[in-house]
């Protein structure tokens, strides 16, 4: 009922369900607990979140929360299309630095796994763009850190086109990744 891929990074995965569709739309069943833990994707979500952006090229992220809070993240898209973008902050991991995208859309429906570790984010590629994602701790203020999403050790391809994305105060004062201490270490 799923079909589960590992992207670039391995700890990064896309998901996607299958859709059974007649003349009247469709339907899917999007989440599955034991589907995914049959797929080696066992988390304990405790939470749903929802964005709508307006409009397009708004970036939100790079975002994590630090323990005890750090949170494992499902993201679909309801609405629209966004360029989902996961970097790796894990400590001595061989892809430290790195990041990986994936392009998610209504149409596509796929989601995107970001497991514990990974910094987070997404740009908004259209217009009234809405993406819904479960998350594995619940949001805390005190724990909430960003990273810049133009740090230039990442090098993020960001489909920009040269605009000027559409940022929040909190994603504008954003540091760049070495000038925090990662609170995440890498477990092989």
């Amino acid at each position: 009922m799923l079909e589960v891929r590992a992207l670039a990074i391995p700890d990064v995965l896309e998901i996607v369900p299958r859709k059974f569709g007649d003349e009247r739309g469709f339907f899917s069943e999007t989440f599955n607990r034991e589907r995914l833990r049959a797929s080696n994707v066992d988390k304990d979500w405790m939470q749903d979140n929802q964005s709508y952006s307006a409009e397009a090229f708004t970036l939100r992220g790079l975002h994590y929360q630090e323990p005890p809070f750090a949170q494992d993240k499902l993201v679909r898209v309801l609405r629209g299309k966004i360029l989902d973008v996961a970097v790796d902050i894990r400590r001595g991991s061989p892809t430290f630095g790195k990041w990986v995208a994936l392009e998610l859309s209504a149409e596509s429906f796929n989601q995107i796994l970001v497991p514990v570790g990974f910094a987070h984010g997404f740009l908004t590629l259209v217009p009234h763009t809405e993406v819904f994602y479960k998350v594995s701790a619940p949001y805390s203020g005190q724990h909430d850190r960003s990273i810049r999403f133009d740090d230039p050790d990442f090098a993020i391809d960001w489909p920009l086109g040269g605009r000027t994305p559409i940022l929040s105060a909190k994603d504008e004062a954003a540091p760049h990744l070495r000038d925090i201490e990662s609170p995440f270490v890498f477990e092989a």
